[in-house]
């Protein structure tokens, strides 16, 4: 069977058709325009979707990944950076729109699903997928099965807690959250607020500055010790880092550094490697939902 994903950003609406063997027969993107709302936002879905199942004869199955997660109480989303999104009943409207069976998961268990099955971790059995972007996530792929724990929060390391007496704000309302730390957002954040400058994540780690260099160091230290907690608990064999930050090829080797020093062993073997799907991990994940989550 043909298998459909929808990868559902905050900018932009990507969709692919796997075929059989998984290979991507064709993809393509429309702007998500979450500004005009949701039942916009529905009709891009269905748009989108009507244009590329042109290219299969057959039926399909459909997986969709979206920031956020569904409610266990609710059954609504919740935590999506698409504000409109959050408060819906994602899955229903979906299948309402779309006349047939959805599949619905958080975007980073659709990454690590992707790069498990067919990327980093393709040989490994327990893979850690790290999303670090605008904000920053986990997924946590068993056996190429996504493992969501009894609450539906496992991977979550992004609001796992760094620093309790003066941590940073974080959006959930907590303080010292890792998220504030290691993200895109977080790294400009803390720079503007030192600087009065506004640059992107990526020039900052880029720079020479007295306080690039400093935000810098804090994003190598955290980004260890919390994976290192990660490594801790779960002793993966492979981190696959994925998002925008993910390019900053000098992580690899100091962050690793970092997340040995902090691990309760005296060998260190887990594999902490780029992503090798690049930007359609997410899509492709969401496409083989409906088989492996």
């Amino acid at each position: 069977m043909y298998r459909l994903g929808i990868d559902l950003g905050g900018t932009k609406i990507e969709c692919a058709i796997l075929e059989p063997n998984g290979r991507v027969l064709v993809r393509e993107r429309v702007p998500t325009e979450a500004e005009k709302g949701l039942a916009h936002i529905l009709g891009n879905i269905k748009k989108i979707i009507d244009k590329v199942k042109t290219c299969v004869s057959s039926a399909f199955s459909i997986g969709i990944g979206t920031p956020g997660s569904i409610s266990m109480k609710t059954g609504l989303l919740r935590n999506s950076n698409t504000q409109c999104l959050n408060g819906q009943p994602l899955k229903e409207l979906l299948q309402d729109e779309l006349k047939q069976d959805v599949h619905v998961e958080n975007d980073a268990n659709c990454f690590a699903l992707a790069e498990a099955t067919y990327g980093a971790g393709r040989d490994c059995r327990v893979v850690i997928g790290v999303i670090l972007g605008t904000g920053c996530g986990a997924g946590i792929v068993v056996d190429r099965k996504i493992y969501t724990g009894a609450n539906k929060i496992a991977g979550e390391f992004g609001h796992h807690t760094v620093s309790f007496d003066d941590g940073r704000l974080c959006w959930c309302g907590r303080r010292g959250c890792v998220e504030t730390y290691v993200s895109g957002s977080g790294i400009e954040a803390q720079y503007f607020k030192k600087t009065g400058n506004r640059d992107s994540a990526k020039n900052i780690l880029n720079s020479s500055c007295e306080e690039a260099c400093n935000l810098k160091r804090e994003f190598y230290e955290v980004l260890g010790v919390s994976l290192g907690n990660v490594c801790n608990i779960l002793d993966p064999e492979v981190i696959v880092i994925g998002g925008g930050l993910s390019n900053h090829e000098p992580l690899y080797k100091i962050v690793r550094k970092h997340i040995e020093k902090h691990t309760f062993s005296d060998a260190f073997i887990t594999a902490f490697v780029k992503n090798r799907l690049g930007d359609s991990a997410g899509v492709i994940g969401a496409a083989i939902l409906p088989t492996c989550s």
